[in-house]
């Protein structure tokens, strides 16, 4: 099993350097990076922004310092995370999460706040409008939440012969109700029992993998979201340990030995956020910056894991994933 290295955020200093040819002595620019969660598992995302920020002329420690704001799951911390960014007078925050995004939008109406999110702003009060943002807020968002009902279809082609599912969901997501009744749509109509499972914390996990032996549930569909995410190899762990055929939103839950995983492309949202920081860092404003919508969709299978199951998984399935891990 693989593990993803713990992400140390690169702390900047505000020395006063030059920001580019055309401009004499400046601040280095600061961007205040805020996030939910712990750092654990993140590593190839932030990668990803920072990369974003490199094409675009943007090095850090070099000609802009990145601030790094970790809640550590503890969604509470995150209005004072949020205000010492603002009280540091950073040039730009980058929100990743609702709960972060919320935040940020609460601490400041005047720096610019560049989101990631899977879900509707304009539905959470974000943005007004997509296309125009307005006020000091954009971002992206990814077709996470638009995917748990192919998750529940995509599990089913490969345990057939079970009639009862559950689906795992973390109650602090704002889009729980409409996710939940969606899948539960898609369950009915393949003539699958749906049990919707709640897990707050880690420590909720043992709980859960414990009700599904109680219920005798055949499999598992794992919600996206910043929880599961962050302790995303503990609970490919359970899922093998209890022998539970199950798919997650997320790459890195099959690589950890997790049967499957489909969702969107977390490393190209976090792209596409690290070029709208950059867009704002050369002076372009929030308002006027449209939200983009990561459209990359992935799908990884662990056939190690599949066999090990005594699973068959469809060809089909096969020939259509991104990669397989054998």
């Amino acid at each position: 099993m693989r593990r993803r290295d713990f992400f140390k955020g690169i702390v900047g200093s505000a020395a006063a350097r030059p920001l580019a040819a055309h401009a004499q002595q400046s601040a280095m620019p600061v961007i205040g990076f805020l996030r939910n969660t712990a750092a654990t598992g993140y590593n190839p995302m932030v990668t990803a922004f920072v990369q974003a920020l490199k094409e675009a002329g943007f090095v850090a420690g070099e000609n802009v310092a990145i601030e790094y704001r970790w809640a550590d799951n503890q969604n509470d911390r995150l209005p004072a995370l949020a205000a010492d960014l603002v009280r540091r007078q950073v040039t730009v925050i980058m929100a990743a999460g609702i709960p972060a995004a919320l935040a940020a939008k609460a601490a400041t109406t005047t720096i610019p706040i560049v989101f990631e999110i899977a879900d509707d702003p304009v539905e959470i009060g974000l943005v007004a409008s997509l296309n125009r943002p307005g006020g000091n807020l954009t971002g992206v968002t990814t077709l996470n939440v638009e995917m748990a009902p192919k998750r529940l279809e995509l599990l089913h082609e490969v345990v057939p012969t079970t009639r009862s599912i559950a689906l795992l969901v973390y109650p602090g997501n704002p889009v729980n109700e409409r996710l939940s009744t969606d899948t539960q749509t898609a369950a009915q109509t393949l003539g699958l029992q749906l049990h919707v499972l709640h897990a707050r914390t880690e420590r909720d996990f043992d709980t859960v993998f414990a009700s599904l032996v109680q219920m005798r549930v055949g499999a598992l569909v794992i919600n996206n979201g910043s929880l599961f995410l962050s302790r995303i190899e503990q609970l490919a762990a359970l899922t093998v340990r209890h022998a539970v055929p199950a798919i997650s939103a997320y790459r890195e839950f099959t690589e950890a030995g997790g049967l499957m995983s489909y969702g969107g492309s977390l490393t190209d949202a976090y792209r596409l956020t690290g070029v709208n920081v950059s867009r704002i860092l050369k002076g372009e404003r929030a308002a006027d910056l449209p939200v983009q919508q990561a459209t990359k969709v992935e799908l990884f299978i662990n056939l190690k894991t599949a066999n090990a199951l005594g699973l068959s998984v469809p060809h089909g399935l096969l020939n259509a994933a991104n990669e397989v891990i054998e």
